[in-house]
Order: C-alpha cells, then structure tokens, then sequence
C-alpha cells in the first residue's frame, strides 16, 4: 500500500499531530492508500513557507522563460508517468479506466498551456493615453501572492492543474489543499514537482478536512487569494471567511445546467450529447447536463430513444475499459443522491429508468447507483432545483424558444448550458440569451484551458483558464510617468481638476 506524507517547503513530512487517514476504493471498500492529514499547524508551516518563497522572489522574480520551462517540466513528466497516474486515479477517485486517461492527458496538457500564458507581457502601455512629451501611462501585472487552492474530489488531478497552472504562471506560491477523500494524485504531483527542482516552498500540497485545514487555510493572514471548486454552500462560507481581510477570490460553484434540443435537431447527435452531458463520470461533474428541455414536437419519440440508449450502458468496474458508468465517490454521496431519488418519487413524477441500485451482486459492494431519468418534471422541483451531483436526469418539454430560455435561467445556479440544432443562427439566438458562462452548441463537456470557464449567479465569481485566467492571480497596477519638465508656473491649489 503506498503511503503519502505533506509536502511542505520541498519537503515531505508527516503531519504535526501526526494524524493520517486511508484513501478508499469507490469500487469495492478498500482501503487503497494511507496519507498524512494537515493540522492547522500544518497549514501554519506551509503558509508561512509559501510567503518566504514570495517575498524572497525565488518565483515571483523568476524570469518568465524559466517560470515557463519550470511549468514545462510538470506537464512532461505527467506524461512520462501517465500508465501509473491512470491506474491510482481510477483506483482512488472511480473514474472509469476511459475517463482517467483522459483526464491524465488533460492535466499534463493544461500545464503545458499555462507554461505559454507564462511566457506574455505582464506590462505594456497605453498609448492612447499617452502624450508625447507630457506623460506616459503603463499598466502593470503583479503575482497577487500566496494562493491558498481548495479542489473537489471528482477531477483530482485536473483540477490540481487547473488551480497550479494559472498561479504558477502569474508568479504566486500555492498552498494546495486536495480532498481527503482524492489525495493520491495530488501527492503524486507533489513528487512530479519535486523532481521538477521548483525552489522550495513555491508548491506546498496538504491533503485535509475542509472544516479544519480548509477553513483555517482561508482564514490564514498569511494567504493572498483563495481558489475554490465545490459546491455553492461551501462558496458561501469561505465568502464570509475571506471577507475578514478582502482576501482575493475565484470560486468555481454548483451547476444545473440546462440542456435544450431544439425540434430541427439531429435526433442521434443530440441523443448521444445529451447521454455524454449527463452520465459521464455518473454526473459528478458541475456543468453537467442535469436538465433536459425538449421541443414538445419530438418529445415522446426523443424521450422513447434516449430511455433506451441510456439503458444500454455498462455499469460495472472502473477498471474495466467496457464501462461507462463507475460508483459514486463515497457511500455518503450515494445515499444523498438516493435521497434525491427519494424526494421526486414522493413528488408524484415519473421515473422512466432506473430510480435506485444495480441488482447485480458483483456491484454491492461499491458506491454505485443506476442511471435513473424523471420526466415531465415540474421545473421548481426539488430535484429540477438542486444540485444532486449523481446519475439523475430530469425531463421537460417546451413549446417555444422563448419557453426553453425561461426554463433554463429559472435556476440560482449559471454555469454552463446547451443547445442543440442544425439551425446555427436559431441556435445562436437561444444561446445568447442563457444566462450561463459557457454555452455548448451540439456539444457537450468541452473545456479548453485556453478560454476562460466561469459561472454566472451562484455558480461562482471570477474566471479560470487562458489569459483571463493568468490575471485572476495578478493585481493590476497603473503606472503615470510625466516627463517632469515644468510648463506652468503655479500652486497646486490653483487649479482645479474637472471630475
């Protein structure tokens, strides 16, 4: 069993009160990892480590290319160990075997682009404000400082890079803070930095309980900035929290995206899109696409084909490269998505699939629950409403394009949205007036980390990825330089500015 400790000032080391917890299996129960906790001393240390490595420039000094070929070297040697990574992240997070490899992929890839997004001016100046021999006007981009970077569990690894990648190319050091229930990718990135040689303290990763280290991470005088994925509710707090000392914030929040097919819409293609949006990773996604708004005119033969296709996919070992749906992460999260199952049972809607557990024997043991679709559901609904973060669909038809936008921005929640239609321009129509921050057209779950990702409402504030991304990390400073050659004999008083 492989055994992690903290990562702390280029250092591994076990936690202060030298707690540790197991990594579990969602598959089967067991225990598949042992791994240090982080006390607050702990983020004490690691805190104070990130602050020496800014303030002593040893990063945010760094020339850009060597930030770069630094950032470089992470994604490289991801790769390098893919085959290894794929198999732990399975094993810890129940990723399928076919989601795992790509999601490894993904994260060396986001590191190489984050390295590039290093590489551009962080100062130019703004000549057309500018005078020539008057004044000249320069805006400035400086690393923000310690980031403290809390991640979810269901895209470890991903959202890891996701965090470090755009930190790191702005100039800050990072205090990271995997989930307890995900740490084994995280801790391995720890060591691919390592072997990487990023001067000590710029990276510290500290698996802990977010009540605990979380919290404190946050509430740290130490930290500059805190970037946040999970849910809505924990956004909230750690909103309060960092409010102590305007603390600079990125939250990346909850989902119930909206997913609309259009009756001129390619049947199959937008079958398929919408199985994908939904089931994949068992809808433990935040942008997936967790309601389905059909045109009234194809409903009945959409919802026929979808009820069907659905149906036909393997529930089984993760490990299995056949399978398409893997467990929950935890028994916890099982029993609250059966609670969702639950409520809209008892809300009188119908369950055209599924609606509990596989039967199957070999599956008891994991945290599984069967893809379950709800149709003709009332759109203020409990499970219309909230986010379930599981296999749950609900199913609604609509007359007009104008009903399917009301429906859809009838949520709290604004991350992402779909549309599907061989009309582009009718498409476009629609999509322009969801209030999401990404909209799909005929896809669905295509994140590129050089466009900027981000929700409206309370699905979050700020961006992630590209440019946008990079400056999310960076204060801006504006630098006015005059020439300094007197042209006015005058006191300051005598003169009045117009506002």
């Amino acid at each position: 069993m492989k055994e992690y400790k903290l990562f702390i000032d280029g250092k591994f080391t076990g936690s202060k009160d030298g707690k540790s917890e197991y990594a579990v299996n969602p598959f089967d129960g067991k225990e598949m990892a042992k791994f240090s906790v982080a006390s607050r001393e702990d983020v004490d240390v690691a805190a104070s480590s990130a602050r020496k490595a800014f303030d002593s420039g040893l990063w945010s000094e760094l020339p850009a290319a060597e930030r770069a070929e630094f950032i470089k070297k992470i994604g490289d040697r991801i790769n390098e160990k893919a085959p290894e990574l794929v198999g732990l992240e399975v094993l810890n997070s129940g990723s399928t075997i076919k989601k795992a490899k790509e999601d490894i992929f993904l994260s060396a890839r986001a590191f190489n682009i984050f390295s590039k997004l290093a590489l551009q001016e962080n100062e130019c100046e703004l000549k057309e404000i500018s005078k020539a021999g008057f004044a000249k006007n320069f805006l400035r981009y400086e690393p923000v400082g310690v980031v403290g970077a809390i991640i979810p569990w269901n895209f470890p690894l991903k959202m890891a890079a996701w965090k470090l990648g755009p930190a790191l190319a702005a100039g800050c050091t990072v205090v990271l803070k995997p989930s307890e229930l995900t740490p084994v990718t995280a801790m391995e990135l720890a060591k691919i930095i390592e072997e990487a040689g990023l001067p000590p303290g710029v990276v510290n990763i500290i698996p802990g309980y977010g009540p605990e280290a979380g919290e404190y991470l946050v509430k740290h005088p130490g930290v500059s900035m805190i970037a946040f994925t999970g849910s809505t509710a924990v956004g909230k707090k750690i909103m309060q929290v960092a409010a102590n000392d305007f603390k600079r914030l990125t939250l990346e929040c909850g989902g119930k995206s909206a997913n609309i097919v259009l009756d001129d819409a390619d049947m199959n293609i937008a079958i398929d899109g919408s199985i994908y949006g939904m089931f994949y990773h068992s809808g433990q996604c935040c942008e997936a696409a967790t309601r389905l708004f059909v045109h009234e005119k194809i409903y009945g033969d959409f919802v026929a084909a979808l009820v069907e296709k659905t149906g036909k996919l393997k529930i089984g070992n993760p490990m299995d490269p056949a399978t398409d749906i893997g467990p929950l992460i935890s028994k916890k999260q099982k029993e609250k998505v059966l609670g969702y199952i639950e409520s809209g049972k008892r809300d009188g809607f119908k369950i055209a699939l599924g609606g509990g557990v596989p039967s199957s024997a070999e599956l008891s043991k994991g945290n599984f629950v069967a893809p379950t679709i709800f149709i003709d559901v009332d759109n203020r609904s409990k499970i219309a409403q909230e986010e379930i973060f599981g296999p749950v669909l609900v199913v609604n038809k609509f007359k007009t394009d104008g009903d399917a936008v009301s429906l859809a921005n009838d949520v709290i929640y604004g991350l992402a949205a779909g549309v599907w239609s061989k009309d582009i321009e009718r498409a476009r129509k629609v999509a322009d007036k969801l209030k999401a921050g990404t909209v799909w057209i005929n896809e669905w779950h295509l994140l590129n980390e050089r466009v900027p990702f981000g929700g409206y409402k309370q699905s979050g504030i700020g961006r992630e990825f590209g440019r946008t991304g990079v400056e999310e990390y960076m204060e801006i400073k504006h630098i006015h330089v005059d020439d300094g050659v007197p042209r006015v004999k005058r006191n300051w008083y005598d003169t009045v500015v117009p506002r």
